[in-house]
C-alpha cells in the first residue's frame, strides 16, 4: 500500500510531468480537444465506457466513472489528470498547461 506522502508526490507530479514517455504520447491538436472528440478517439482505440481516474484534483482522484463524465470533469480544468481506459495500455493525460493533452498507448 502506498503512503499518503508518496501518493501526494505522485499527484503533484501530474501537474508538471517529467516522466511521460513521449514515444508513446500523441499530442491532441486543439480542434480535437473536446469531450466528444477525445472520447471518440479513445473508443476507437478500444476504450470502454468506464475508466479509472488519477488526478491532482482531490474530487476526481481515485474515481471509477463513465469515460464521458471523466472527460467532462477533466478537459480544460488545469489539473494534472490521467484517465486510464485500458490499464497499462491506453490513457488520456491532461496537464496543467493549456493544450497539454495527450493519448498514450502501449506498443504491441
Amino acid at each position: 500500500m502506498q503512503s499518503k506522502k508518496g501518493r501526494r508526490k505522485l499527484l503533484d507530479g501530474l501537474n508538471h510531468p517529467k516522466d511521460l514517455d513521449m514515444r508513446r504520447a500523441r499530442s491532441l491538436p486543439p480542434k480535437t480537444q473536446t469531450v466528444n472528440q477525445v472520447e471518440m478517439l479513445l473508443k476507437s482505440r478500444g476504450a470502454s465506457d468506464r475508466c479509472h481516474v488519477i488526478s491532482s484534483d482531490p474530487d476526481l482522484d481515485g474515481s471509477e466513472m463513465l469515460l464521458h463524465e471523466a472527460l467532462e470533469q477533466t478537459l480544460g480544468q488545469g489539473s494534472g489528470t490521467i484517465i486510464s481506459c485500458i490499464p497499462g495500455k491506453l490513457v488520456y493525460f491532461e496537464g496543467e498547461e493549456q493544450n497539454e493533452r495527450y493519448i498514450l498507448e502501449a506498443f504491441e
